[in-house]
């Protein structure tokens, strides 16, 4: 593969990851806001006097979109490519609001109380949908609609290297035995992204909130992200059936997945309040309870 991949990450629960054949350079996701500015220092350092050309997007979500805000003030010229719906999402100040309250609570976490929020400057300058292609310099990227993270949630393959951008859809994976599903919007959803990614011919991947994987470690990750779904559908149906409260449930599932590469890239709060909506997700979907 012709395109050097680099971490551009500051903090460990940042996603973003640099993609430079030395003619076209890509930004796939951001990272949080208040790493925004050191990200793009980072990017200028890779890059030298050269531009930054696209920044794709796979959601919404702070974490992974909220950089770009602050990116582009040192790179207005790049070309943001995301869903209809995050181009939507950035129109409501209501959604501004919630990324602006997650990302300064982490912040604060990280012991960062002072840095503008420049919510304002979020955008989509291209704006795509299932079976779109962005033609990205020499490279063709297919844009594959996945929800069940997010409505918004995408991936972008690029047939010719048999590469995938991922997105949580999947799960997040820690690069060695497991994947954390995260199943915010639907869990049929989820299981008919999986499947629509396994169908593809997918030697090497770009997995969110870790980078680019091996290619043992993307046949893994493929071979494993349904039944990791599955079997997170199945224990939280199981505590719903015993009665446990939303608490005890959460509990359960923070001792079995918060731990190591996923404990270090997922921040409390986010994890906390991402596992109490999969939580209702599923009670509503499958066991019709409000």
């Amino acid at each position: 593969m012709n395109i050097k991949v680099t971490d551009v990450r500051i903090d460990p629960g940042d996603s973003a990851f640099l993609l430079d054949d030395g003619k076209t350079a890509i930004l796939y996701d951001t990272g949080f806001g208040f790493t925004g500015f050191a990200v793009a220092e980072k990017i200028k350092k890779q890059l030298g006097a050269r531009n930054l050309d696209y920044i794709f997007l796979t959601h919404s979500h702070y974490d992974h979109a909220l950089g770009s805000a602050y990116i582009l003030q040192t790179f207005p010229d790049a070309k943001v490519v995301a869903s209809l719906h995050t181009a939507e999402v950035f129109k409501r100040p209501g959604a501004k609001k919630v990324m602006q309250e997650l990302d300064a609570k982490h912040a604060a976490a990280c012991g960062i109380t002072d840095y503008p929020f420049l919510g304002e400057h979020l955008r989509v300058d291209i704006v795509v949908q299932d079976g779109d292609v962005v033609q990205a310099g020499e490279y063709a990227f297919e844009i594959l609609s996945l929800p069940g993270h997010t409505h918004c949630s995408i991936g972008f393959y690029l047939r010719s290297e048999k590469l995938l951008l991922a997105c949580e859809s999947l799960g997040v994976y820690d690069g060695k035995e497991q994947v954390l599903p995260s199943i915010l919007v639907g869990c049929d959803l989820c299981l008919q992204s999986i499947d629509k990614v396994c169908a593809l011919d997918v030697k090497k991947l770009i997995a969110p909130h870790y980078g680019l994987l091996t290619e043992e470690q993307t046949r893994f990750y493929l071979t494993h992200c349904r039944q990791a779904t599955e079997d997170m559908i199945e224990l939280i149906s199981q505590g719903i059936r015993e009665e446990q409260t939303d608490e005890q449930i959460l509990a359960m599932l923070t001792e079995k997945y918060r731990h190591g590469h996923l404990e270090s890239v997922y921040p409390k709060n986010a994890a906390n309040l991402n596992t109490g909506i999969m939580i209702r997700r599923i009670r509503k979907e499958k066991f019709g309870q409000e």
